[in-house]
């Protein structure tokens, strides 16, 4: 098994490059959606989230997102509490699914984790990959493409590492500033260059 990480800020693109690595044959497993799966109704998460934050973030058993993300993308003390909360709940199940493919020499197995820097991930990967398009470009999209306001668009890309805290830990870097057709013609190489070898 061969474990790569892959990261990116928020809009770069990063969705686009797992899901073309996947299509090559990559086994994506999705941080995101693994911390979905974690605060999910009857998950301990969830329960210790309402401690903390308030009955009022839990809607019909379920997590109301975006009364919590008002709260954590406004406050970095608050957003280290659920951090400290969900991660570890979220590592937890990550390494177990790392772990059924070890005994498989073939596998490429992607962990597509936004805060990998952030969170300072504890796996030994491969390599890491990071999908980069620079923090004014993301902000624009925010806005154009998601209808997000400029300040909550900047707030959400000034809460994540910066541009060159997140370019010190790549080993490869996709260029996403340009087209779609760009981004998945660097992933393409880059699956070859994985495939024979020579990515790291």
């Amino acid at each position: 098994m061969q474990l790569i990480g892959l990261t990116g800020g928020i809009a770069a693109g990063k969705s686009t490059v797992a899901a073309r690595l996947a299509e090559h044959g990559a086994i994506v497993i999705d941080a995101d959606r693994v911390a979905r799966e974690v605060v999910e109704p009857g998950e301990p998460a969830l329960d210790r989230i309402a401690e903390r934050f308030g009955a009022h973030v839990v809607v019909g058993g379920a997590l109301d997102r975006a009364a919590l993300g008002a709260i954590v993308f406004a406050d970095a003390a608050a957003r280290r509490d659920l951090e400290r909360i969900t991660h570890p709940a979220v590592q937890s199940r990550v390494a177990a699914r790392i772990a059924e493919h070890a005994g498989d020499p073939d596998a490429v197995v992607v962990y597509d984790v936004p805060l990998l820097v952030e969170a300072r991930v504890p796996h030994d990967f491969a390599g890491v990959v990071v999908a980069h398009a620079p923090a004014e470009q993301r902000i624009a999209r925010l806005v154009a493409l998601r209808g997000m306001e400029q300040a909550e668009a900047e707030r959400r890309v000034r809460s994540q590492a910066s541009d060159d805290e997140r370019l010190a830990v790549a080993d490869v870097v996709v260029d996403t500033s340009g087209t779609m057709e760009q981004t998945i013609a660097q992933t393409d190489a880059l699956w070859s260059a994985i495939q024979e070898g020579t990515a790291w």
